[in-house]
């Protein structure tokens, strides 16, 4: 494939997963994925400051686009309602490709550096969507609580549709894990 086609960010983030995939992440290199996908390492840095943000260079827009539907969530929605609104739109982001995301997860499971810059990810997620509920007048106390069962909601549902086949849409399996949560705190706490 020539440098000159189109798409090279989408080239190397294939090539990047491809070798991550045979590889390991700490075996392969920027040259290998430049080269697997018809680039020069030159080019792989116009898109990526490094090899770990081919697996979160979608961080800045998933949590934009969970502040976005969290703050157009109608103002007499509840706290919980509003990150309901947040989880809907990071389904519909992220719930298109589960082979991809079932390949970048296991690439994130393998690596234990990976796998602390995904729990950074999730606790900015959880501070924005905090800050959201904020603006929009939650006490303090109940956005950081909110925002956390959010993001816990967020983890086991995703972890769930990646690993469950019968799952068929990551949307679906969010609202039934923001219902098994809303079950299981309505139950009375025995001591």
């Amino acid at each position: 494939m020539g440098r000159w086609e189109p798409n090279a960010s989408g080239r190397l983030r294939e090539a990047a997963m491809a070798l991550y995939v045979e590889r390991g992440f700490d075996q392969t290199t920027v040259a290998e994925i430049a080269e697997r996908a018809g680039l020069t390492a030159r080019t792989f840095f116009r898109y990526f400051a490094d090899k770990r943000e081919v697996l979160f260079a979608g961080s800045a827009s998933l949590q934009g686009s969970l502040v976005a539907a969290l703050e157009a969530a109608p103002g007499s929605a509840s706290p919980m309602r509003a990150i309901a609104a947040a989880l809907d739109a990071a389904a519909t982001l992220l719930g298109e490709d589960r082979a991809y995301a079932r390949q970048r997860q296991s690439v994130i499971t393998a690596n234990a550096e990976l796998r602390e810059r995904e729990l950074i990810k999730l606790a900015s997620l959880s501070a924005a969507l905090a800050d959201g509920l904020r603006r929009r007048g939650v006490a303090e106390a109940n956005a950081s609580l909110a925002a956390e069962a959010g993001v816990a909601v967020f983890r086991v549902a995703f972890e769930r549709w990646l690993t469950d086949p019968d799952e068929p849409d990551l949307s679906e399996v969010m609202r039934d894990s923001l219902d098994q949560l809303t079950a299981l705190t309505a139950a009375p706490v025995t001591v």
